[in-house]
């Protein structure tokens, strides 16, 4: 009786570790296909699904290592220099026996839909260790970043009910151009950020979710001086966010979070 007991336990303690380290094993891709991309396909695109897969089209490395760790681009260094011009193409999918949501990422609530975008990053994260022998390491510098903050005259921002499944939300970017869809205000921060080459941290103390139209005359020097005035007919980013949207760019200094590549390789066959 006693050998029966100590048999079962042992059974259990198995188990029971088993089901820690499959519990803190990072999450993957089951099947991956990576291939050079066409060299005279035009246009890039980096996309998931409700499955929780992922389809590169036409992207460099570069691209998915910042989709993989939640970077803006000036927070990558390191690595050679094809890294930011060999493109590829990459199909991948996760097992069927793991969680996936039913639903398309945009009908899902906001934890929810954070849950599943950060599991398809943590799996973006093993393909690259896996296929391109990624090794990378954190950094954090002191910086210039921009705080948004609320401009002297209040903010012209109109909050708008979290939209019912299947309508639009987020945020859509050209050059130039940036609409928010039922957006909150990190949604805006991020776009901002990726447009003025600096981190950008939002203090407006806003926590709803907002419908915008932001318009503004690109310009590489007014992302280096905020008083510049923009080389076309249109404002500054800087101008707009304040005339537009009732915000304000302010520059200062503050800790940023750097990733550099130590290692990487072209890829494994598939």
């Amino acid at each position: 009786m006693s050998r029966c007991r100590t048999i079962l336990t042992s059974l259990a303690f198995l188990a029971g570790l088993s089901q820690a380290q499959s519990q803190t094993r990072p999450l993957e891709f089951e099947v991956a296909s990576i291939k050079p991309s066409n060299p005279t396909a035009r246009g890039s695109s980096i996309m998931t699904d409700r499955t929780g897969g992922l389809t590169a089209t036409n992207v460099p490395l570069r691209n998915i290592i910042t989709s993989a760790y939640g970077l803006r681009d000036f927070q990558l260094t390191g690595g050679p220099g094809w890294v930011g011009t060999d493109r590829y193409d990459i199909v991948a999918k996760p097992s069927r026996s793991e969680n996936t949501p039913a639903a398309a990422p945009m009908d899902l609530p906001d934890d929810q839909r954070k849950i599943s975008e950060d599991q398809w990053k943590e799996r973006i994260r093993s393909l690259l260790t896996d296929r391109f022998g990624l090794v990378v390491h954190k950094e954090t510098k002191e910086q210039q970043i921009y705080v948004l903050t609320v401009a002297k005259g209040g903010s012209k921002l109109k909050a708008v009910p979290t939209p019912g499944p299947g309508k639009n939300q987020g945020m859509r970017s050209d050059r130039g151009r940036s609409q928010g869809m039922a957006a909150p205000m990190w949604m805006l921060a991020n776009t901002l950020s990726s447009n003025t080459g600096r981190p950008v941290v939002d203090k407006t103390g806003l926590t709803e979710k907002y419908d915008f139209t932001l318009e503004w005359t690109p310009d590489v020097a007014a992302a280096e001086n905020p008083d510049s005035a923009s080389s076309g007919s249109g404002p500054t980013i800087f101008t707009a966010v304040q005339e537009q949207l009732g915000l304000k760019l302010e520059s200062t200094k503050g800790p940023v979070d750097i990733y550099v590549i130590d290692k990487v390789d072209r890829p494994s066959a598939n």
